[in-house]
């Protein structure tokens, strides 16, 4: 792609096109929740697929570097209305005893993407202008997305606060079964009343009762991108490669790693909890981002160099795949009340783009001038920060309703 479009070799450009991205999904959770509240939950997931569509196809189809840096703009404006709206969708219309393995659905779904976009990659190398058939490839999704919300189920949180009482009960009907719609219907009327629509505002967000929880939600994501596991998706391939491994192996091993945590959470979420496996993966990422210092100093010395390295990174992303990817999403979707759950979520996700753009446009630079044995060890440190953060702030929810985590975060005034 940078030979075709004129920018090989220039790293702030490279920095650029992922970060670009990365700026416009800001830009999309900053709206996500106006939109999710004001059209419905399935409405918002085919409403985050028109851009995505235009933005792949103005991609596939630039001529430059601005084309391509227009249609990466469109993409993340996609790419950041969706998974907010994702994480609302799951945890309201889950049942709180599989509401944790629902969750780390979205992790595994993310892991599939990133191997199947790595497969589907492979022959860019031998075949000119394969990375265009790349961006082609990733309209079909959208399109898929748009399709497959018309058959399912609206939020029944979103529908009773809409004043759609009869509706809401409809759907937990298709969701929970004829027994259980009333006992679901009374706990939702214990939380909120049907004809309270949202009237949060936006500064209750940042100086009333919802503060803290905003604030614990805002710093987790943080924390989550200044780990660095970002750092090691975009760029894991020029890293490995600096280390001698060929980047198609080293890939491949990554989204295996991948996969293997996830699927990990996926049977653990609802066991040991969501604060329990936070900590083990932050403490996990923190020795493997040790483990990644450690082989770029002068403690270590030829080939064991290339394998503390591979070891490192791999442990630091089966480890973050663990807990700390999927973790955060799900927890505040479940923290925050139904009233402001969208736009809280939205302000949460605007500050975990920004810290990624951050990232994604900063990284080979600083890679270039701070090295790599003093950019791991920053890494290993807002680890650490984070394992003392989750220790201290996080309230554990396995196995709550919503309605139950609600009253004992914000107990009524």
């Amino acid at each position: 792609m940078s030979h075709d479009l004129g920018f090989h070799g220039d790293t702030m450009a490279e920095g650029l096109v992922v970060s670009t991205c990365l700026g416009g999904a800001f830009i999309g959770s900053l709206f996500s929740g106006l939109i999710a509240d004001g059209v419905g939950r399935r409405r918002a997931f085919q409403l985050c697929a028109l851009p995505l569509i235009i933005g792949s196809s103005m991609s596939a189809t630039a001529k430059n570097l601005w084309g391509m840096l227009l249609g990466r703009l469109f993409v993340g404006t996609g790419m950041g209305i969706g998974p907010p709206v994702a994480a609302l969708y799951v945890a309201e219309v889950s049942p709180a005893y599989v509401r944790g393995t629902y969750g780390s659905c979205s992790q595994l779904a993310t892991c599939l993407g990133l191997m199947g976009a790595l497969f589907i990659g492979f022959p860019a190398k031998q075949i000119e202008g394969w990375w265009r058939m790349c961006f082609w490839a990733s309209v079909a999704p959208a399109a898929l997305l748009t399709l497959f919300m018309e058959f399912s189920v609206e939020s029944p949180h979103w529908l009773f606060k809409r004043g759609r009482g009869a509706d809401a009960e409809a759907e937990f009907e298709k969701l929970l079964g004829g027994p259980y719609v009333k006992s679901a219907m009374a706990k939702l009327s214990k939380s909120q009343r049907g004809d309270e629509a949202d009237t949060v505002k936006l500064s209750e967000l940042f100086y009333g009762r919802h503060r803290k929880v905003v604030f614990m939600g805002s710093s987790l994501f943080a924390l989550q991108q200044l780990s660095g596991i970002n750092a090691v998706f975009y760029f894991s391939s020029t890293v490995f490669k600096s280390a001698g491994v060929p980047s198609e192996s080293a890939n491949i091993c990554v989204g295996i790693a991948n996969l293997l945590g996830s699927l990990f959470a996926l049977v653990s979420m609802d066991k040991l909890g969501r604060k329990a496996l936070l900590i083990a993966s932050f403490s996990g990422m923190a020795v493997a981002m040790t483990i990644q210092a450690t082989s770029a100093s002068s403690l270590v010395s030829g080939s064991s160099v290339i394998y503390l390295s591979v070891e490192g990174m791999l442990l630091f992303v089966l480890t973050f795949a663990m807990g700390a990817g999927p973790v955060p999403g799900l927890l505040l979707s479940e923290m925050f009340p139904s009233r402001a759950r969208a736009k809280a979520m939205s302000v949460c996700m605007a500050v975990h783009w920004m810290i990624n753009s951050l990232v994604g446009l900063l990284f080979l630079r600083l890679l270039e001038l701070l090295g790599p044995l003093v950019l791991n060890t920053i890494f290993a440190t807002f680890c650490l920060l984070a394992v003392i953060f989750v220790k201290k702030n996080v309230f554990e929810t396995k196995g709550k309703s919503l309605q139950d985590i609600e009253i004992a975060l914000l107990p009524p005034v």
